[in-house]
C-alpha cells in the first residue's frame, strides 16, 4: 500500500506485503498465504465494517442506557429550557449556559412534540420538572426524544476520531482510536444524556482535526475550524479555554502549509498570513456564537431579573465585559464566575470536604477510567512528547488537552469526571503513539490492553455512569470513592420504583434521593426521614448513594443505625430499620 503523504505513522500491519516474483515453478500457496491474500482482497470492506459494529455496539450501549434511566439532575433544566426556544423564542432560561447544546437537544424536543404550557411560570428547574411530570408529557418518552439528538452527536464525533486516527496511523491506529473511543464508560455515559458536556468537547476536538487538516489545506479547513470551534463555545463557556490554543494551532498550520526558506522578507509575509489564518478563525468563531443566539431569538432579548447577574471584578470581570459576544453570553459568563464563588462540598476516597481538592479530577479519571486505557494513554502521550516522528502532531492533541484540564481543575466544583469528559476524546488519539515504538510485542500488548478495556466496558452495562475500573473494586464500589455525576445523579428513580415494587411491596419506604426525578410519578410514595423522629424512622430506608457520601447530623445517625439489605443501579442503597 502506497503511504499517505499525511500519515504520521506507517504501521506495516496494514500494508500489503510485497508479492514475490515470479518463478519458473510456482508453489502451491500456503494457508497463510492464502488467508494474506483473502485479507488483501477484502481490506477495503473490512475497515468499514469495524467501523461500522465499534458503532454500533456503541449505540446500543447509549440508546440501551437512555431509554432505562430516568432524567439525571441537569437534563430537566436543558429539556425545559429547549422547549422554551422552541415555544418562546427566548433566551430567559439556563443563561449560564449558551444556547447550541439546547438547540440540539430541541431537535429531540420538537420530534417528541410534548404539551407546553406557556403560562407556567417558575426558575428553570421548575419549568424542565412541570414539563416532564406536570403537563400530561410521558416523562420517559420526552426523555428519549432529548437525549437522541446528543447520542447521534457523539456518534459523528467517534467518526471525527476514526478519521483523525487513520491520517495518523493508518487504518489500524484508526480503528484503535475509535475503540478506545467507543468503549470509553465515560463517554458512552455522558454521550446517552441530554447533557452539554459530551457536545462541547467533540467540537472542540473536530476542530482541532480540521486544525491538523489545515496544514494542507488552509483555505479549505481553516473556516471550517473556525466553525467547529465557534460550536464549542456556543454550547459551554468552559471551552473559552482552548480558544486561545486553537488560534495559536492555526497559525502553525498556515505556517506549515505556506513555509519557505526564502529571503527574512517571505518569512515575514509568512507571519502575517498565519495570523491571518488565526484571526479569520476567531472571526468565524465568534459569528457562530451570535449565530446561536439569533436563531433563538432574532431580535436577542435580554433582560435579567435583579440580582440575576452578580457584579464580577477583576481580571474576571474585565475578560466578560471585552469578549466580542452578545449581552446575554457575557452575563452568562459573570454568573459562571459567581457559581466558582459560592459554597461547594465534595467528596473523594471516602472524605467528604468543603471546598474544592486541585487534583480531584485526576484522582476521579484514575478511578472511573479502565486500567488498559489508563495505560495506553499513558505509553502513547510519552511517545508523542518523546518521539521525533510524532513532534508535529503533538502540540494538536496534548496543549488543548492539558490547556483544558488545567482549567477545570482550578474550578470549585468537585462533581464529576464530566468537567474533563474530553480527555478519553483526545486520549484515544495520543494512545495511537504506541505504534511509534519499533517492538514486535507492541502490537500484541496493544491489542491486550484494548481487549481489557472493551470486557471492563462491556462488564458495567448498562451501569455506564457509576463505572469504576478494577483497581478500585469496580462499578459496585464507586459510591466509596466518588460521589454526585460520577455515580448518583438521580438516574436510577425508575429503576427503585421496579425494585419497591418486586421485592417489598406493601413496605414503608423512607427516601432521601438526590436528584430531579419526582418519585410519586413512578409509584414511590415515601416519606423523609429527616423531618420525623429516630424512633418513628421504621421500615425500609432508601438513600441516594450522594446523600451517603455528604451525610451529616440525624441522615448520619439513620444510616448508621441501619442494616443494608439491598442496592438499585450502584447509585441508590436500601437499609432495613
Amino acid at each position: 500500500m502506497t503511504r499517505d503523504r499525511h500519515t504520521v505513522l506507517a504501521p506495516s500491519a496494514v500494508e500489503a506485503p510485497v508479492e514475490p516474483l515470479p518463478s519458473a515453478s510456482p508453489t502451491p500457496p500456503t494457508g497463510r498465504a492464502r488467508l494474506l491474500a483473502l485479507l488483501r482482497h477484502h481490506r477495503r470492506l473490512l475497515v468499514p465494517l469495524a467501523v461500522a459494529v465499534l458503532l454500533l455496539q456503541m449505540a446500543v450501549a447509549m440508546v440501551t442506557t437512555a431509554v432505562e434511566q430516568t432524567p439525571t439532575i441537569d437534563e430537566p433544566v436543558y429539556v425545559g429550557t429547549a422547549a422554551v426556544y422552541l415555544h418562546e423564542h427566548s433566551l430567559r432560561l439556563n443563561p449560564e449556559h449558551p444556547p447550541l447544546g439546547k438547540l440540539i437537544v430541541a431537535a429531540g424536543v420538537a420530534a417528541a412534540g410534548p404539551h407546553f404550557d406557556r403560562h407556567f411560570e417558575g426558575n428553570q428547574g421548575q419549568v424542565g420538572r412541570h414539563l416532564l411530570y406536570e403537563s400530561g408529557n410521558d416523562p420517559w418518552r420526552l426523555m428519549l426524544w432529548a437525549r437522541l439528538p446528543v447520542i447521534v452527536l457523539t456518534l459523528l464525533f467517534g467518526l471525527v476520531v476514526f478519521a483523525f486516527g487513520s491520517e495518523l496511523a493508518g487504518a489500524r491506529g484508526g480503528l484503535g482510536a475509535l475503540a478506545l473511543y467507543a468503549f470509553s464508560p465515560d463517554v458512552v455515559a455522558h454521550g446517552s444524556l441530554a447533557t452539554l458536556d459530551v457536545p462541547a468537547a467533540g467540537f472542540v476536538l473536530t476542530s482541532v482535526w480540521l486544525l491538523w487538516r489545515a496544514r494542507r489545506r488552509p483555505r479549505l479547513y481553516l473556516p471550517l475550524a473556525g466553525v467547529a470551534l465557534g460550536a464549542a463555545m456556543a454550547t459551554k463557556m468552559n471551552t473559552l479555554a482552548a480558544a486561545p490554543v486553537l488560534l495559536l494551532l492555526a497559525g502553525v498550520s498556515v505556517w506549515h502549509a505556506r513555509r519557505t526558506t526564502s529571503a527574512p522578507r517571505a518569512h515575514r509575509k509568512l507571519l502575517v498570513r498565519a495570523v491571518a489564518g488565526a484571526v479569520l478563525v476567531a472571526l468565524v468563531a465568534v459569528a457562530v456564537v451570535w449565530a446561536s443566539y439569533l436563531v433563538v431569538d432574532p431580535r436577542l432579548r435580554w433582560a435579567p431579573t435583579a440580582g440575576q447577574v452578580p457584579v464580577v471584578h477583576g481580571l474576571r470581570g474585565q475578560l466578560a465585559g471585552l469578549l466580542p459576544f452578545p449581552e446575554a453570553y457575557r452575563d452568562g459568563m459573570r454568573m459562571q464566575f459567581g457559581l466558582e464563588n459560592a459554597h461547594w462540598e465534595g467528596f473523594l476516597f471516602g472524605r467528604h470536604y468543603e471546598g474544592s481538592l486541585w487534583y480531584y479530577l485526576p484522582a476521579a479519571l484514575l478511578v472511573k477510567t479502565p486500567l488498559g486505557m489508563l495505560a495506553l494513554w499513558a505509553a502513547g502521550t510519552v511517545a508523542f512528547v518523546t518521539s521525533h516522528q510524532l513532534r508535529p502532531v503533538a502540540p494538536y492533541l496534548l496543549l488543548p488537552t492539558a490547556v483544558l484540564l488545567a482549567a477545570a481543575m482550578e474550578g470549585e466544583r468537585n462533581f464529576g469526571v464530566r468537567y474533563a469528559i474530553f480527555v478519553p476524546m483526545f486520549g484515544a488519539l495520543a494512545a495511537i503513539g504506541v505504534l511509534a515504538l519499533r517492538r514486535r510485542w507492541v502490537p500484541f500488548v496493544a491489542a491486550g490492553l484494548l481487549a481489557f478495556v472493551a470486557i471492563s466496558s462491556l462488564r458495567t452495562f448498562p451501569f455506564y455512569l457509576p463505572y469504576a475500573n478494577e483497581a478500585f473494586g469496580g462499578t459496585a464500589k464507586t459510591h466509596e470513592r466518588l460521589h454526585d455525576s460520577n455515580v448518583d445523579w438521580g438516574q436510577d428513580l425508575g429503576r427503585l420504583a421496579d425494585r419497591l415494587r418486586d421485592r417489598y411491596a406493601g413496605q414503608h419506604v423512607w427516601l432521601v434521593y438526590k436528584g430531579s426525578g419526582v418519585p410519586s410519578y413512578y409509584g414511590i410514595h415515601a416519606s423523609d426521614p429527616r423531618r420525623q423522629p429516630e424512633r418513628k424512622v421504621r421500615g425500609l430506608l432508601v438513600v441516594s448513594d450522594s446523600s451517603i457520601a455528604k451525610a451529616t447530623g440525624r441522615l448520619a445517625v439513620l444510616i448508621h443505625t441501619s442494616h443494608e439489605v439491598d442496592e438499585v443501579g450502584h447509585s441508590i442503597t436500601i437499609f432495613r430499620r
